[in-house]
């Protein structure tokens, strides 16, 4: 029973790996990576395609009341491993300029508005599926898995995201980012992550995977068991990168019918200010009006000069007192014969 159990797990872990990896090239998992990922549970195996950052995806809660839900989640006990940093291996300026693209595209469109420490929480989660069997060897591999299927692994690839321009500064500090930690900075604090969400979702695979920590609005998980224990992470860079080619017709056409919900869930950034934006806010996104960034320590006030101005009041007493400039004349309208 038990050994019919462990090979129908194999089976279908050896499957889920195949199907994941199809148009990459592959270094092949060694045997201690396929003992380790023997181990999982089949209903995990199952659902791994359709575990999205985004909310194309099964969810338990989505809206109010997901933070309370996601407090109830109680944090793994398993202790915290590093899966060690991405190596840098040797290839073309192009494929590590490329590298750099895709996972500056993944710190931006994913957690542009997060703070510094959950901008790199979010490359680390790249960077440890690029290393982990399950999962593409490559950066972009990783990134854009899923791309052109219902469910992609990093919603913005699939949901019209990639459509808007990037915010310089953002983009700027996302591709900064992206340098330091594929020239091997690392992120101990969220261990063998491979999995994150905003915590205004549940997504149902959150009840299945080891909660790690959140950081900013994300909360990042690792595999049960040996699947996400450091020993499992020890595939390969490759180091051929390149960005698949998108369907943009069809991105347009999701990122139209779904804009206000993007908006809404997602926010986005009123250039210039560090205010996010609202679904009800109707202005151009070029428009920094409307909205009041209470960060600048503006507020919404006249002042009043009579009262407030010693300037003003300095201007009125030098002019002497006031003449009156009404004619006297008979017929002005308002008089009486």
């Amino acid at each position: 029973m038990i050994a019919d159990r462990l090979r129908r797990a194999l089976a279908g872990v050896g499957v889920l790996v195949s199907s994941l990896l199809v148009g990459s090239a592959v270094v092949p998992p060694s045997s201690e990576s396929v003992r380790a990922m023997s181990v999982a549970e089949p209903e995990l195996s199952a659902q791994m395609a359709s575990m999205s950052t985004g909310i194309d995806q099964p969810l338990a809660v989505l809206g109010d009341g997901a933070e309370a839900r996601n407090a109830l989640i109680p944090l793994s006990k398993v202790r915290l491993e590093s899966p060690g940093y991405l190596r840098r291996v040797e290839m073309s300026a192009t494929s590590e300029g490329t590298a750099e693209r895709c996972l500056a595209q993944a710190i931006y469109y994913e957690a542009a508005l997060e703070p510094v420490s959950g901008k790199r929480a979010v490359a680390q989660v790249v960077l440890n599926r690029v290393r982990h069997p399950a999962y593409p060897n490559s950066v972009c591999g990783v990134v854009y898995e899923g791309a052109s299927k219902p469910v992609c692994q990093f919603s913005f690839t699939c949901d019209g995201s990639l459509l808007r321009s990037p915010v310089k500064s953002y983009w700027d500090q996302s591709l900064r980012i992206a340098r330091d930690m594929l020239d091997g900075d690392s992120v101990p604090e969220v261990g063998t992550a491979t999995h994150y969400h905003a915590d205004y979702v549940v997504p149902r695979w959150a009840y299945t995977l080891g909660k790690i920590t959140q950081i900013g609005r994300h909360i990042f998980y690792r595999f049960p068991g040996a699947y996400g224990s450091a020993g499992t992470f020890n595939q390969r860079w490759s180091g051929r990168e390149f960005i698949p080619t998108l369907d943009f017709a069809n991105l347009r056409l999701k990122l139209a019918a779904h804009q206000e919900l993007l908006d809404a869930q997602a926010g986005d950034f009123v250039p210039g200010t560090t205010v996010v934006a609202d679904v009800k806010d109707r202005h151009a996104e070029s428009d920094v009006g409307g909205r009041l960034d209470t960060t600048t320590q503006w507020r919404l006030e006249i002042p009043d000069p009579v009262t407030l101005s010693a300037g003003y009041r300095a201007a009125q007493a030098g002019q002497g007192p006031a003449v009156s400039v009404m004619p006297n004349n008979s017929n002005e309208l308002g008089t009486s014969q």
